[in-house]
């Protein structure tokens, strides 16, 4: 990869990378859609990344299918994908990695405490090996693409990254590849978290500043209308991800749920506009 990688690059090619853990959906598919208008080759890569997993998580039995992957990536117009093995990334004499401050350890970081420092080495070690001009990540996981970002603007990696719009279903549901653990019933009842969003954001419009206030509205539609287990709902400062309770001056917040239907963890995301008090 790095070879046929410093090949394009020789010749004048802009390379495009979207990192993926591969089981395909459309919003894997729509970031190769906007990488391709912003470079003349697109690299994807498939990686179940071992580091991003504690014990006890969904490793072993996260959805994997390559040969589907393949043919969904090349009839998107994928023009290398990049498929290394575990030895080929963590080779056993490897001691490197990658954790950011504060960031990593709120929200998901409470729930996943290693999660961010195994995100955060791969992409490293893919920026690295790619070298792309542009990278491209999805809004869904917004904690993982403000560290990305943050990670770049700190280590100084030559490289534009670009966040790209949620996918959905037609009920509003975020496409995961872990959608597929749903049972049916687990499935009708996942829209949950979407309609919670949409809450918050009807009650943001309407001048409420409150977020305690916000969250409770959430917390009690999830709670009425689903079996759903609730992490956290949380609200944070978009340009620095710190956690706020006051919609206060802010022209915009960004809400994050994380919530648990059976065995199968859901996390979701949406950034609202704040109604602002005329004097």
């Amino acid at each position: 990869m790095q070879t046929a990688a410093e090949g394009l690059r020789l010749s004048g090619k802009k390379i495009g990378l979207v990192p993926t853990m591969g089981y395909l959906h459309e919003g894997h598919l729509s970031l190769v859609d906007e990488v391709k208008k912003r470079s003349d080759v697109v690299v994807m890569s498939v990686y179940v990344n071992p580091t991003q997993f504690a014990q006890g998580e969904d490793l072993d039995k996260y959805p994997r299918d390559l040969s589907r992957d393949e043919k969904n990536a090349a009839e998107r117009g994928v023009n290398y994908l990049f498929v290394p093995s575990d030895r080929e990334m963590y080779p056993e004499e490897h001691l490197s990695f990658i954790e950011l401050n504060k960031v990593s350890h709120i929200l998901e970081g409470e729930f996943r405490p290693t999660h961010f420092k195994g995100v955060a080495t791969v992409v490293a070690k893919l920026l690295n090996i790619v070298k792309p001009a542009v990278a491209l990540f999805g809004q869904k996981d917004a904690q993982q693409a403000f560290i990305i970002r943050k990670m770049v603007r700190d280590l100084n990696f030559d490289v534009e990254i670009v966040v790209a719009p949620i996918v959905r279903e037609e009920d509003g549901l975020a496409l995961s590849s872990r959608n597929v653990y749903l049972s049916q019933y687990q499935r009708k009842q996942a829209n949950v978290l979407y309609r919670s969003l949409k809450l918050a954001e009807s009650n943001l419009s309407k001048g409420e500043t409150s977020l305690e206030k916000v969250r409770s509205a959430m917390v009690r539609l999830i709670s009425s209308e689903s079996e759903g287990k609730i992490d956290y709902v949380s609200f944070v400062e978009p340009a620095t991800f710190c956690k706020i309770e006051e919609a206060g001056s802010l022209a915009e917040i960004l809400a994050l749920l994380a919530v648990r239907f059976g065995q199968t963890r859901l996390i979701d995301n949406m950034l609202l506009k704040v109604r602002q008090r005329t004097q």
